[in-house]
């Protein structure tokens, strides 16, 4: 079937060449993967996302990874990286040293 494309501000369905939205008339520039959140242009897209391999099946609804493709790690949203949980506790520490000479 291929793939298909969705608008990211109303989630309308959209033309493969669609320049914008024909529900909200959002204009696009770029496509955006919904399972890792890559952006790239449509030439990158055309078998599956780059990064993570999402493509749909044929009824276009599931999520399939590329084969060897591993997925990226999913972090909760606003997450930060171990080593930022680190550094502020270090900083945490030294103040509370200088604080308490």
């Amino acid at each position: 079937m291929g793939a298909r494309f969705f608008c990211e501000n109303c989630g309308a369905e959209v033309k493969r060449n669609s320049k914008s939205c024909p529900k909200c008339g959002r204009s696009f520039a770029n496509i955006l993967c919904p399972a890792c959140g890559f952006e790239g242009e449509e030439q990158l897209f055309s078998a599956g996302c780059p990064v993570c391999g999402y493509t749909a099946d044929s009824s276009g609804n599931t999520p399939v990874p590329k084969p060897g493709k591993p997925s990226p790690p999913k972090f909760p949203a606003g997450s930060l990286p171990l080593w930022a949980y680190v550094l502020a506790i270090l900083a945490f520490v030294a103040v509370l040293a200088i604080l308490l000479r």
